[in-house]
């Protein structure tokens, strides 16, 4: 391995308050990293680095950790633009349009849904994210689940079992019996593949008692639970996933003064994750970071990429959503973009430019990360290195 040293950084935002100005960001100004192999060995100000075998100079630009996208929906196949210009003419969203995308995940070959993960990693890799979470959901058989996990754990390691995304229509009339599938014949088919499960525990999807049992029977076969949580409505969804200890309740629109404390007492294991882009697609009520900020729990900020009430992946877009619509700073939406998705994955090796950390990392067109959510729509990441290499 060799080592390079990335100097002439005007602003590096590291995320560890002891290497910078104390600040959550731990900014280091006119500073310098270098890179040992896929590892971080050394950041702080460009005078004090030490020789590496190779040189780069930043430019003056900002440097932040590569986004950490902690959710998304990546395994499908079809479009849903008829659906999209619907909602945007006056209807509005709802469970019901998932059926659209499973009918053509199913009937796609799985060379189709490599190809589509591939051009929907490669995307959202130009825009900084260097951690991709993702998930099944749009198969709903046995078979199908395994091969879109199978497929999935080929690209990330951040894979995730979502067989209870909606009731199929051929359980239309036997939910139990498909909570039944999900929780047997199908989980064992599927976990090999996985580390997470998740559930979408909503209404037209799964309520308390069949999310519970969805997830408890992946904690038994050793996959980490996380919980579509209190997008559509208010719902048992976040409380569950505190009393399951969660690694993340996602989306949290709609919360109870008492799911507010639960996440702010359980900030140090699950995490919050807001998804602002299904909000601005669907023309929904914005999640309130502050409120959540405020009561101290721990919120991560991600795409929710996926063909229906989501479908970017940018994660300086959502960025600039949560400083204009969410009451976040551009510091907090930053970190929870970066450091607050690896909390929600459970990862310190990712999120954060320190010693040891993995090399991921993106040079912005900019003197200040600020300008992800001061310059919106902009495309300000000139180059992105994942695990010591330049990517883009």
């Amino acid at each position: 391995m060799t080592t390079t040293v990335i100097t002439h950084i005007g602003s590096l935002v590291t995320n560890d308050p002891a290497l910078g100005d104390g600040s959550p960001l731990g900014l280091v100004r006119d500073a310098a990293v270098v890179l040992d192999g896929e590892r971080v060995a050394w950041v702080g100000p460009a005078a004090d680095a030490p020789a590496a075998d190779t040189s780069y100079d930043a430019g003056g630009r900002a440097v932040v950790p590569g986004f950490v996208d902690s959710h998304s929906h990546l395994l499908f196949a079809g479009d849903r633009t008829a659906e999209f210009n619907a909602r945007m003419s006056g209807r509005s969203y709802s469970a019901g349009g998932i059926r659209t995308t499973v009918a053509a995940t199913r009937a796609a070959g799985d060379a189709e849904l490599e190809a589509n993960l591939v051009r929907h990693l490669a995307e959202a890799r130009r825009q900084g994210t260097t951690t991709f979470e993702t998930k099944s959901g749009y198969g709903l058989t046995t078979a199908d689940e395994a091969r879109a996990l199978r497929i999935a754990a080929a690209h990330t390691e951040e894979v995730t079992y979502l067989g209870a995304h909606i009731v199929p229509p051929d359980y239309a009339d036997d939910p139990a019996g498909y909570v039944d599938l999900v929780t047997g014949e199908m989980l064992a088919a599927c976990a090999p593949y996985a580390r997470w499960v998740d559930v979408f525990c909503e209404k037209g999807a799964f309520d308390g008692d069949q999310a519970r049992a969805v997830l408890t029977a992946g904690a038994a076969a050793g996959l980490v639970p996380r919980v579509h949580a209190n997008q559509l409505g208010h719902g048992p969804g976040v409380q569950l996933a505190v009393e399951l200890e969660a690694a993340s309740a996602d989306h949290c629109t709609h919360l109870t003064d008492a799911d507010v404390d639960a996440l702010g007492q359980a900030a140090g294991t699950t995490v919050a994750t807001l998804l602002p882009g299904a909000e601005f697609s669907t023309r929904a009520a914005w999640p309130d970071a502050r409120r959540l900020l405020d009561a101290g729990a721990t919120v991560a900020l991600s795409t929710d990429c996926n063909p229906g009430s989501s479908y970017t992946s940018s994660m300086p877009f959502c960025i600039a959503l949560a400083v204009r619509d969410m009451r976040m700073t551009p510091d907090e939406a930053l970190w929870s973009a970066t450091a607050g998705g690896a909390r929600a994955l459970r990862r310190s090796d990712i999120g954060v430019l320190a010693p040891g950390a993995r090399a991921d990392l993106a040079l912005l067109d900019a003197p200040s990360h600020v300008h992800l959510a001061y310059r919106p729509g902009v495309p300000l990441v000139a180059e992105v290195w994942q695990r010591g290499v330049r990517a883009v």
